[in-house]
């Protein structure tokens, strides 16, 4: 059976410093809040790349090139400190394809998908780093992603004929309600 939690994204500040972004997730296997800071639109100083693991990026990641235009994608590492305090470098690929309309809880929408590939900086004696590979679908209507397609997932390093791969992600992420602040 599916997991299933609720997750409320709210803008809580916007000013000359930056947007800050509260991120409440509550459901049966998690009860979390968060703070992500974005610099500006797409730029990432702090937030989740993977489930809700809060990471610091310096300098912030860009995390979307606006305008999205489809065939645009861009290239990066970023060097970011984990929450357990480890420093590192993820590469982060992002590649912008066509429209579509994207049916949700809270309606459908025209959006645009945007398919991000990204390596973290994770890799231990025993197993590999963690590959991601999400496709959003961004709604300028709304201003944000209305449906998360995420997966990931790392293998374990021994032999190459018997090592397992270990999927540590595998979500549908979709909006249930928007509503504009004053």
């Amino acid at each position: 059976d599916p997991v299933v939690w609720d997750e409320t994204r709210e803008v809580v500040s916007a000013d000359a410093s930056g947007i800050a972004i509260r991120v409440t997730q509550k459901g049966p296997r998690v009860d979390s809040v968060r703070v992500e800071r974005w610099t500006g639109p797409g730029t990432l100083a702090s937030g989740a790349l993977l489930d809700n693991e809060l990471r610091a990026f310096a300098p912030p990641l860009e995390r979307w090139r606006y305008p999205l235009t489809g065939g645009q994608s861009w290239s990066l590492f970023a060097a970011n400190t984990r929450p357990d305090g480890r420093s590192g470098t993820i590469n982060y690929y992002a590649t912008v394809g066509g429209w579509s309309t994207i049916a949700t809880p809270a309606g459908s929408f025209e959006a645009v998908g945007v398919r991000v590939l990204v390596r973290l900086d994770d890799e231990e004696f025993w197993r590999s780093e963690t590959i991601c590979n999400h496709l959003y679908w961004y709604a300028p209507e709304v201003g944000a992603p209305v449906r998360e397609e995420k997966e990931a997932e790392y293998y374990e390093k021994g032999d190459p004929l018997s090592r397992a791969t270990i999927r540590t992600q595998h979500a549908l992420i979709e909006l249930v309600s928007t509503a504009r602040g004053a």
